[in-house]
Parts: structure tokens; C-alpha cells; sequence
């Protein structure tokens, strides 16, 4: 595995150890590609973790990720606020005005949230903000309040990310499906892949986008998916070969509305702790062709992320 020269890699302390000699990818990368689902924590002694989190993370700091991005050949990152940290964004909005425009935003807010405070995350590169709903992680927050927030961003040109798990899609079909902006689907709505692809849960799923256009899906996390783990593959160590099929299913049917990213630096993972590298070279498996891996990692995220839109909310 090639070891970065820098010293950005450097294992810190703490609960959570992250990958720290991540291999070089043997796929090449597109020009122009976006890891659009990344994270950064801290460090705690700047920005510190939310008193209400349900884990604590050690420090993954904005140069670590950055340094991570060059490595691996990705151009650019979307940063996706993450739990520890619930809704004080400073640190995700420090790491935006850090990337120089290579990096783009996802926060979490509150009803409380004011326009200015809105405004200055949109300048700082804030597009989106997170809904979760995967229960050990958060405490839900009420739809009403939740659908109030969707109006107000959807003034900026924002969209909701939302994160739950498969089984409870049916009971949250009604609320998604409400939402007024464009919604974008962590890691495939976290399908169980023991059961078939063409089962009656995934294909629940399958539904669910084909019924509204306006929603997207990240093809990410097979680490957090899988239940054989990193077996071999082709020689290629990192495989996750029964997260392979949901994958692909989702990139080849909708391929102007799929996004992938690495979830560095994979929170709450318990099993094994993945090697970036190794989950680049995933990519084409599940994108099979130049044009199918084009769009997952350059047309669509930049699509979503930098087109040109208004720098300030109508008002």
C-alpha cells in the first residue's frame, strides 16, 4: 500500500482509528471527481463535539481530509455535517472556507436557524442539509419542524439529504415524498444485501426513485453494507462482493441521479476500519463503463454542488 509523504496522516487518539496508510487506487480516476460524502471531527479542542452525541469520535481534521483527497486523485469533497457534532457547523463551515472551492457543504440545523446565519453558510459553500432518522444514532426531530426547514432552504436552491434504514422506509414514504426540494439518499437507504436485489425490499427502494425524479441516491458505504466483508475479488483485496449487485442495479438505472463518496473517516464502524484506496477501486464494479463512472463522479455531484445559482435567498 503506498504511504502518503505527508504527515497528514498521522493516527490520532481516541475511540475511533481511522485508516492512516491508505493504498494508492489502481482505477484512475476522472478528471474532476468529487468524493461527495466525506466527514470532518474537530479537533474538540476548537470545535467541540455535541453534548447530546451518541458517539465521540477522535479529531479528523479539514487537512487530513484534504491530504486524503489528493492521494486518492479526487479534485473535489462534499462534507456532510456529522452527528457528534449536531447542529454547530463550525467546524464543516471552517473546513469549507479552508478548500478554496473544492468543497461543498451539507449541514444540520434547527427551526431556531436564522436567515443570516443561512446566508453565511451558503457563502461559505453550504447546498444541502442532512435529516436523520436512523434511531441509535439521533433523536428524531419532529416532521413538522423538519419540513418547516426544507421550505426556508429551499429558497437558497439547497436539498435534503436523508439517512434511515430500509425497513423503515414505508412509514417515512409519505413524509420524503413530501419534500419540496430535490432529496438525496445515503448509502442506498442502507438495504439489507443478504436479502435478494430484486426482493421486495429493494425493490421498495427502486420504487421509491422511480416514482419521484427529484430524489438521488449515494452509492456508497458497501463497508457499513456488507455482511462476507472485504473478501477477494479479482485480486483486489477490497471487494464487498454482495453490496456489488444493489449498487450497480441503482447506478445503471439511474445514472443522472447516482453520487458516490468514501464516508471518511467512517464513523461508528465497529468491524474493520476500510482502506480509502481499496474503496476507490470499488468504483468499477458498480460503474461499469467510462461513461456510467463519468456521470457518478464528475457530471452529477458537480451538477448538484457548483452550477451557477443566485448568491442570495429571494426575499
Amino acid at each position: 500500500m503506498g504511504k502518503p509523504t505527508t504527515g497528514d496522516f498521522t493516527k490520532t487518539s481516541g475511540w475511533m482509528d481511522w485508516y492512516t496508510d491508505p493504498a494508492k487506487p489502481r482505477f484512475q480516476l476522472p478528471a474532476g471527481s468529487v468524493d461527495a460524502h466525506c466527514h470532518i471531527f474537530g479537533p474538540g479542542e476548537i470545535f467541540p463535539y455535541a453534548s447530546e452525541r451518541k458517539y465521540t469520535p477522535c479529531d479528523a481534521t479539514a487537512a487530513q481530509l484534504f491530504a486524503l483527497r489528493d492521494h486518492l486523485g479526487f479534485e473535489k469533497n462534499v462534507i456532510v455535517q456529522a452527528t457528534c457534532h449536531g447542529a454547530d457547523n463550525r467546524a464543516l463551515v471552517d473546513a469549507l472556507l479552508r478548500a478554496g472551492g473544492k468543497a461543498r457543504g451539507v449541514a444540520t440545523v434547527r427551526r431556531s436557524v436564522s436567515d443570516a446565519e443561512l446566508q453565511a453558510m451558503h457563502d461559505a459553500g453550504v447546498r444541502g442539509v442532512r435529516f436523520n432518522f436512523v434511531k441509535r444514532l439521533v433523536d428524531f426531530t419532529p416532521k413538522d419542524e423538519l419540513m418547516e426547514i426544507a421550505e426556508r432552504i429551499k429558497a437558497w436552491g439547497w436539498h435534503v439529504v436523508i439517512y434511515f434504514e430500509a425497513i423503515d422506509l414505508p412509514e417515512l414514504w409519505d413524509f420524503f415524498t413530501a419534500l419540496p426540494t430535490t432529496v438525496v439518499v445515503d448509502h442506498m437507504g442502507r438495504p439489507d444485501v443478504s436479502l435478494p436485489v430484486d426482493g421486495a425490499q429493494f425493490s421498495l427502494f427502486r420504487k421509491f426513485m422511480r416514482a419521484h425524479p427529484n430524489v438521488w441516491s449515494k452509492v456508497s458505504c458497501p463497508e457499513r453494507l456488507s455482511v462476507t466483508g472485504p473478501k477477494a475479488l479479482n485480486g483486489e483485496q477490497n471487494a464487498y462482493t454482495d453490496v456489488i449487485p444493489f449498487a450497480r442495479a441503482i447506478v445503471e438505472e439511474f445514472s443522472d441521479r447516482v453520487l458516490w463518496g468514501t464516508d471518511w473517516p467512517h464513523p461508528n464502524l465497529k468491524d474493520h476500519m476500510p482502506d480509502d484506496g481499496l474503496l476507490v477501486d470499488f468504483i468499477p464494479h458498480i460503474a461499469r463503463s467510462a461513461e456510467l463512472q463519468h456521470k457518478l463522479l464528475v457530471d452529477n455531484p458537480n451538477r448538484l454542488y457548483w452550477r451557477e445559482r443566485s448568491e442570495q435567498a429571494p426575499g
